[in-house]
C-alpha cells in the first residue's frame, strides 16, 4: 500500500525535479506525470527579449499546466499504478511569475492563478529539492540547452526566495525541503535511496519540514 496518493517533486532549474520523480515513478510503480515545457514555444524568446515574452510566456505556461494536471488528475485513477509522481506543481507558475513579471501584470496574473489553482486536487506532500544557485547553475550547463545559456544566479536566488516565500504563504500545506547540496542522486544510488528513505519513511506535519542530507 503506497504512503501517499500523489506527490510532487519540486525545485529551482537544474535541481533534478525530472531526475527524481522519473526514478521514484519507476522503482516504486507510480504513475508519471512530467512538464511538457520544451513544447512552449515562447521560452527560447523570453530568455532572448524578457521584458518582451515574460507575459505570453507565463500566461502559456499557467494554461498548460492547468490543461496537463487536470487530465491527469481528474480522468480517474490507474488501477495499475501504486500513486502519482510529478516533477511540477500549479504552484510553479506563481512562483516563476513573481519573477519575472511587475505591478498591475503581476496583479493580474495572481488574480488568475489563485482562480484556478482552487480547481486542481492538491498533493500529499510537496518535496523541494534545495541547492545553492552556483551548483544549480552548474548543472544548467552541463544539459547544454542553448535557451538557458543567458540564465544567472541572480535569477534562480529570485526563484528559490519566490518558493519559500509560497510555502510561509500556504501553511496548510505538507512540503519537504531536501537539501541536496551534497547529494549525487543521479549518479549515486546510495543517495538516492537516502532521500527516497526520508520520503517515504518518515512522516511530517503540515508546513515547512526541513532534511539536511
Amino acid at each position: 500500500m503506497a504512503k501517499y496518493n500523489y506527490i510532487v517533486i519540486e525545485g529551482n532549474i537544474g535541481a533534478g525535479k525530472t531526475t527524481l520523480a522519473t526514478k521514484i515513478a519507476g522503482q516504486y510503480n507510480a504513475k508519471l506525470i512530467l512538464e511538457r515545457f520544451a513544447d512552449n514555444p515562447f521560452l527560447p524568446k523570453f530568455y532572448a527579449e524578457p521584458e518582451r515574452y515574460s507575459f505570453p510566456l507565463e500566461l502559456s505556461f499557467l494554461a498548460d499546466r492547468y490543461r496537463q494536471l487536470r487530465e491527469e488528475l481528474t480522468g480517474g485513477g490507474d488501477l495499475f499504478r501504486e500513486f502519482t509522481v510529478a516533477d511540477y506543481y500549479f504552484m510553479k507558475s506563481l512562483i516563476f511569475a513573481a519573477a519575472t513579471l511587475t505591478g498591475d501584470e503581476y496583479n493580474l496574473y495572481r488574480q488568475i492563478f489563485y482562480i484556478i489553482y482552487g480547481m486542481l486536487p492538491k498533493p500529499d506532500l510537496y518535496v523541494y529539492l534545495h541547492m545553492e544557485p552556483e551548483r544549480l547553475l552548474q548543472n544548467i550547463r552541463k544539459r547544454g540547452r542553448s535557451y538557458e545559456k543567458a540564465i544567472t544566479t541572480d535569477y534562480l536566488k529570485s526563484i528559490q526566495d519566490n518558493y519559500f516565500r509560497f510555502f510561509t504563504q500556504n501553511p496548510d500545506n505538507r512540503y519537504l525541503v531536501l537539501d541536496v547540496n551534497n547529494m549525487d542522486f543521479v549518479g549515486n544510488d546510495e543517495h538516492y535511496q537516502k532521500i527516497t528513505g526520508v520520503i517515504f519513511g518518515e512522516d511530517f506535519p503540515a508546513g515547512v519540514n526541513k532534511v539536511i542530507l
